[in-house]
């Protein structure tokens, strides 16, 4: 018998890991010019002259906006905040939360499109990149080539540039909790205490990254809005859509495919697959695949569409913002129960939010009880009780306060009544109220008691705390 070589045809085990992740592929965006692109314009530099402006803006003296931690205040556009108006910053959270919510349902992602921090400075930074190394195409050919001179100053350029932009963003946030004025002397003598060394490194090293290289991986992977906005959508939001019934069939515009079309009593679509669309997509997406949740709703690719539409003198509107009952030929219903649900309540929420602020006294009071006896009874048989108080400026003036109780007939403070407080500052108070049951009979062993403060500068009361006086049954 011949040594023939026999084949093994045993079936061999699939390979049962796959990786959970797809390789990224770099995306090549193209500049493109329009309406919505100017749009972003003038949103990108309201947004950039905010937060690199408003730190060095100041207000009497002082900075406009600061978060000084150490002292535990909050400057706000001439306001000062405590740790005690925290209830304060959670109802702007929350309506900030449910502003989104009412725009989303709305309109789609207008945040994510052309107000996103991500977006932003994202886009800045592919302009920077559009400016360093060219077009798109030029992008592309420089990438494949072998490392020059030329593609080294390019790609230096552009990471220099991109540094500079970062570096900023850092030190600039740093700013609003160190005052910038006194931050920026400090980094030229090289005198930054090592928080601001660590803090003004990280949001450098976090904008380089994150605008610079991941870009649509932090839109598509990292944010949690990608994931959960779609349940805000209805039939009824306006959102950046392809019309499939004008644009199919899609094809290229060529004198024989028309005519084979033609032959056939058929029509193409205005869709001519030119893929600008596409070339301009931040995250890379074809809008003509329908909705997707990674489509940041930028309108770019309106722009690009409209522009081809312009040259082969056809309607614009092939791309364009509109609803899923609008692309089935149904009625937009703009006034619907979720939205005027979310409208309302951002209306109340706005409201009891103006109302506390227009109300609120620049001043508190708190009050505790001592701890460790309820009352003491002195060897002339009167009663104390002893409270801890502080009284809190919060105001950018000094002021003088009167301090009363009431509510208890016939019983003393051991405390002066009068404080002066400059701005900002903390008195703390060890009163005790004593009382003489003899003179002044009590009906309960506990009597509801109120301390009263009044600015004696304005007239106002400005804090009136409950609090009780305890006394041995009777």
């Amino acid at each position: 018998m011949s040594n023939i070589p026999v084949k093994d045809v045993t079936p061999k085990a699939p390979n049962q890991s796959q990786s959970m992740y797809q390789k990224r592929e770099k995306i090549y965006v193209r500049e493109v010019e329009g309406f919505f692109q100017k749009i972003r314009t003038y949103s990108l530099w309201a947004l950039m002259l905010a937060y690199f402006g408003t730190a060095w803006l100041s207000w009497e003296g002082k900075q406009l906006v600061l978060f000084d931690l150490p002292a535990r205040q909050f400057h706000v556009f001439g306001l000062t905040f405590w740790p005690q108006d925290f209830p304060l910053l959670a109802a702007l959270l929350i309506i900030a939360a449910y502003g989104l919510f009412t725009v989303t349902n709305l309109a789609g992602r207008l945040w994510c499109g052309y107000t996103c921090p991500q977006s932003a400075w994202s886009f800045i930074f592919m302009w920077i990149e559009e400016r360093a190394e060219g077009t798109r195409n030029q992008r592309i050919k420089l990438d494949k080539e072998k490392m020059s001179l030329t593609k080294f100053r390019k790609k230096a350029i552009k990471h220099i540039a991109w540094l500079v932009i970062a570096f900023w963003t850092g030190v600039t946030f740093v700013g609003y909790f160190t005052p910038i004025y006194d931050l920026i002397p400090d980094m030229l003598a090289f005198d930054v205490n090592g928080w601001g060394v660590f803090w003004i490194a990280f949001f450098t090293a976090a904008t380089y990254i994150n605008a610079g290289w991941m870009r649509e991986q932090v839109c598509i992977y990292m944010c949690p809005y990608a994931r959960f906005q779609s349940v805000m959508y209805d039939r009824d939001t306006l959102a950046v859509s392809y019309d499939p019934n004008r644009g199919e069939p899609r094809m290229h515009r060529s004198k024989k495919k028309l005519a084979e079309m033609e032959a056939r009593n058929e029509k193409p679509g205005d869709c001519v697959d030119c893929s600008l669309c596409v070339q301009v997509c931040p995250t890379g997406i074809d809008i003509r695949d329908g909705m997707q949740y990674q489509c940041i709703g930028c309108a770019l690719c309106i722009d690009a569409c409209d522009s081809v539409m312009d040259k082969l003198e056809m309607p614009r509107g092939l791309i364009r913002y509109t609803t899923e009952n609008e692309l089935e030929g149904q009625k937009t219903h703009f006034f619907r129960p979720r939205l005027v649900g979310y409208a309302v309540m951002l209306s109340l929420m706005i409201g009891g939010f103006t109302y506390s602020m227009i109300s609120r006294t620049p001043f508190e009071l708190d009050i505790e009880r001592s701890r460790g006896s309820l009352y003491q009874l002195t060897p002339n048989d009167t009663v104390k009780n002893s409270y801890y108080l502080k009284l809190m400026n919060m105001s950018q003036t000094p002021h003088t306060y009167e301090l009363s109780m009431e509510g208890l007939n016939g019983a003393t403070m051991n405390v002066p009544t009068t404080y002066q407080l400059d701005v900002n500052d903390l008195e703390e108070i060890a009163l005790t109220l004593e009382l003489d049951p003899a003179e002044h009979p009590l009906k309960s062993s506990k009597t509801i008691i109120e301390f009263v403060v009044v600015n004696k500068t304005t007239g106002e009361e400005v804090a009136r705390e409950e609090s009780r006086f305890i006394a041995p049954r009777q």
